[in-house]
């Protein structure tokens, strides 16, 4: 629970309880000790004193603390301390780039940059949450919007971001600590690399960031080459089927191997729309063709990385090949 300050002195301070922060940033330590500095610093964004939380990320991670407030974080749904997003863990540029192209530019939300503005903004907020209201903010209002942000998430936790920083004693061949040494032992890169230019600001208001910048880029690259393989096999239109997915099974997560039947497919998936057929793929997987696009649209977004039987599943757009047969 997030209080403010309403002294004289030291209005609208911040004061938590916990940090808003994502699995990575926690690191794979899950007895995570936390220091607790009350009005540590200012947040990058609003400029206004808040708490500030350290722990050591891990047992290789470096130390790490929170950079925003909470307040800021979570009008964006963003974690504290890397600025990604925290349903999809994808930076903030490419969630409301998708948002704004899949018709959820309601979604959106553009944070004012004045001081006036923004604290009008934090006291609108606290005011909702005083009062019980959830805050529904960059959460996508339709299931197209939602199928393209999960087929792009990465939800996995990614600890190597948690390694601690390059030693600048090493880089000048002066380090004499060698393994005792608390930072990493490698080259930096290049000075002209985007990547080593980044700051807070830009993550969070969604500008000018190279590290989504460079996914947009690989995902146009794939969509390209998908594009292009497709044209060279002589498949004319989209290459997905109109209302027609495939359940890709994984053996990640099942000792048993529970084999999976064409009722549990049905009983997993009826309540998106009526089903057409079910075409099982062997023990790897199965084709599920519903009345209509909506309905698959719908079991993409609400389906995709649960489970059926204790076996993990992938749900996706099934693919149409050149000579009319569904595959996937």
């Amino acid at each position: 629970m997030t209080s403010i300050k309403r002294d004289d002195s030291k209005q609208k301070w911040e004061e938590t309880e916990f940090p808003l922060v994502c699995e990575t940033c926690l690191g794979d330590n899950p007895y995570v000790r936390m220091t607790k500095e009350k009005h540590g610093k200012k947040c990058k964004i609003c400029d206004v004193p808040f708490t500030v939380f350290a722990w050591q990320a891990g047992t290789r991670g470096r130390l790490k603390k929170v950079e925003i407030c909470r307040t800021c974080a979570r009008s964006k749904n963003v974690c504290q301390v890397c600025i990604y997003d925290l349903q999809y863990g994808l930076p903030v540029q490419v969630r409301d780039k998708i948002l704004a192209e899949e018709g959820c530019k309601d979604a959106v939300v553009a944070v004012p940059q004045s001081d006036a503005n923004r604290a009008w903004m934090t006291a609108q907020q606290e005011r909702d949450i005083e009062q019980g209201k959830a805050i529904t903010a960059c959460v996508p209002t339709n299931s197209a919007a939602a199928v393209k942000l999960q087929s792009m998430a990465r939800m996995e936790p990614r600890y190597e971001r948690n390694l601690p920083k390059l030693c600048s004693f090493f880089a000048k061949g002066e380090c004499n600590r060698g393994a005792l040494c608390p930072f990493r032992h490698e080259m930096p890169r290049d000075r002209n690399d985007p990547l080593s230019k980044q700051n807070t600001k830009d993550r969070f208001f969604g500008t000018n960031d190279p590290v989504a910048g460079g996914m947009m880029r690989r995902q146009k690259e794939k969509a390209e080459k998908r594009r292009a393989e497709l044209k060279a096999r002589g498949g004319e239109g989209d290459e997905r089927a109109v209302s027609t997915l495939y359940v890709r099974f994984t053996d990640e997560g099942s000792s048993s191997q529970r084999r999976i039947a064409e009722s549990d497919l049905r009983d997993k998936f009826y309540s998106y729309g009526e089903i057409s057929s079910v075409r099982m793929h062997a023990d790897r997987g199965a084709f599920v063709e519903f009345t209509t696009p909506q309905a698959t649209q719908h079991a993409i977004a609400g389906a995709n990385r649960s489970s059926i039987g204790g076996r993990k599943i992938a749900v996706n757009w099934a693919r149409v090949p050149k000579r009319g047969a569904v595959s996937a």
